[in-house]
């Protein structure tokens, strides 16, 4: 019998030929390397300014801040990358051809969003213990509330599970949450209460008496009091102690808000001035003479670029934070606002009466624009409180009647960071927090004006200490540094090497070599100020004259 061709059984694998095998490795992406990122996107997170150039220091001290630029620049492009997997955008609300938002009301708002969206509108009838004040935990999830008769609730206000009620017996007049929902303090008539999320008291702080107004820092964990008494204290809820207890001489104060960006604190006083406080000085940073009546409400936007002011003339002015303290816009209105409050979206409401009107901007960062209303709304009784909620399109008003929670499309941030504020944490979660909260606390004497100078070298106090030190030494200032370079000892060697030529010709080779470095200091900072001449002389535009060839 002939030879027979055996076909390939099915299910086994026929090798490919050599021609196909070289196709297929000769085969490229046509993307090599990784996507890349836009320039504006990298630097909106980018913290390093690459415009200015590195002091000049040991190999050593450049190699490491060399590394450290590196690893900031190769964060900041990772952080603007996982930005394309940020899910939520923030809303907006908009007018058909010529229509006027200011005109559209709480019930269309409510109509036309989801279900979810529309239980987030609600009111809270409780005229008997009126008016009230409010604030929002820092995750946006819950809810407290107090009235001027002694009613205090805190509640989860997007399930709307109360969590305690209780009646204090005594007028309320502030209420604030400190670093989680579990803790909360009452500013009573008399003296500042602490409680906890089941209503029962904790703490009565007697030193904090006759309290008007609350603010918690919660990076430095420091619950600022403002009292009748006309003192401004700083309580530490970490150990329970008073870090501070400023006397701001100006008479009873009720008008306090606290700058995000850097903590400081600004209080609104009776002869039309603002006054920025830090617990580290007993004089205020700076004051601003902001109306010719006495302030009524202040406001300070989450960038600490732009700070709202309200007062007795019935303006309300915009004011630029960034070392000017100039105003940058201004509208007056017919009864003048009571109650501001900025979202994190820059929105800027005002509380006129039983009126609250809504300004927008151009987006987060940029000031509010007071010529036209974004939305308007009419209360059931004069507003007493406006805040708000983190990461929710939603405004919680305190009035005479009750509590209100209003829709303001486009108002909270859409994206939230889950190890920092997160709505949907657990216990297990809240109490590992609070621990890394405590570890990263920020000590109160840092808190300044520009947080940024505190990565600086202070120079004056460098040299002033220096200066101590030689005449605690007992030295002429003028002939003596300590910390001056130790003069250059050449190291023994062997084989004949350490002769007393080798050593001296060692020496002048290293003092040559530090003159050169000198000699190039010096030609650089030349060549910096005949550029800078050159600038000027360019800048002014003059025209050319034949006897410019004798300036020297």
């Amino acid at each position: 019998m002939g030879e027979m061709e055996t076909a390939p059984k099915p299910g086994r694998d026929v090798p490919p030929k050599k021609d196909k095998l070289q196709t297929k490795r000769k085969a490229q992406d046509p993307f090599p390397g990784p996507a890349p990122v836009p320039v504006e996107v990298v630097q909106k997170f980018c913290r390093i300014d690459k415009s200015r150039k590195l002091p000049r220091s040991k190999a050593k001290t450049r190699s490491r801040l060399e590394v450290a630029e590196a690893e900031e620049e190769e964060t900041s492009i990772k952080a603007a990358r996982s930005e394309l997997l940020l899910a939520e955008e923030p809303g907006f609300l908009e007018g058909e051809d010529g229509e006027d938002t200011a005109k559209i009301c709480q019930a269309d708002i409510v109509e036309a969003v989801d279900i979810a969206s529309a239980a987030k509108h609600f009111d809270l009838n409780l005229r008997q213990f009126g008016p009230y004040r409010l604030n929002y935990s820092r995750t946006g999830r819950h809810l407290a509330f107090g009235g001027r008769r002694g009613h205090v609730a805190a509640l989860d206000w997007v399930t709307k599970k109360l969590m305690c009620e209780i009646n204090v017996m005594e007028a309320v007049r502030d209420i604030r949450f400190l670093h989680s929902e579990a803790l909360l303090a009452v500013a009573q008539n008399r003296w500042l209460h602490i409680y906890d999320n089941q209503g029962i008291e904790l703490h009565c702080i007697r030193r904090c008496d006759r309290v008007t107004r609350l603010e918690f820092l919660p990076f430095h964990f420091l619950l600022a009091t403002a009292s009748e008494t006309g003192f401004l204290t700083y309580l530490d809820v970490s150990v329970g102690k008073i870090v501070a207890a400023l006397n701001a001489r100006a008479g009873r104060l009720d008008v306090m808000s606290q700058n995000p960006y850097n903590a400081v604190i600004h209080l609104g006083h009776s002869n039309g001035t603002v006054s920025l406080w830090s617990p580290a000085m007993k004089e205020p940073l700076a004051k601003i003479l902001c109306h010719r009546g006495g302030v009524r409400a202040v406001a300070v936007d989450s960038t600490g670029t732009y700070m709202a002011t309200s007062g007795l003339d019935h303006q309300l002015k915009i004011f630029d934070l960034r070392g000017t303290y100039q105003p940058l816009s201004t509208r007056t209105l017919p009864h003048g606002a009571g109650h501001l409050a900025f979202s994190q979206r820059g929105l800027l409401v005002a509380g006129m009466g039983d009126v609250v009107n809504i300004w927008a901007g151009q987006g987060k960062g940029s000031p509010p624009s007071l010529e036209q209303p974004y939305l308007t709304h009419r209360l059931s009784g004069p507003v007493h409180g406006l805040q708000f909620c983190p990461f929710e399109d939603v405004l919680g008003v305190g009035h005479s009647g009750g509590v209100t929670s209003m829709l303001v499309p486009g108002a909270g941030e859409p994206n939230f960071d889950g190890l920092e504020s997160n709505p949907y944490r657990s216990r297990k979660q809240r109490q590992e927090w609070e621990v890394k909260a405590l570890l990263e606390k920020v000590p109160a004497e840092l808190i300044c004006l520009d947080p940024r100078a505190l990565a600086e070298v202070d120079v004056i106090s460098l040299e002033q200490g220096k200066k101590e030190r030689i005449e605690r030494l007992g030295y002429d200032p003028q002939g003596y540094d300590p910390e001056a370079k130790a003069p250059f000892q050449p190291k023994p060697k062997q084989k004949g090497r350490s002769s007393t030529a080798s050593l001296v010709k060692r020496k002048r080779k290293v003092m040559d070599e530090e003159h050169r470095d000198k000699v190039r200091q010096s030609l650089q900072q030349q060549q910096q100020q005949q550029q800078q001449k050159e600038a000027k002389a360019k800048s002014t535009g003059a025209r050319p004259s034949a006897l410019d060839r004798f300036v020297r």
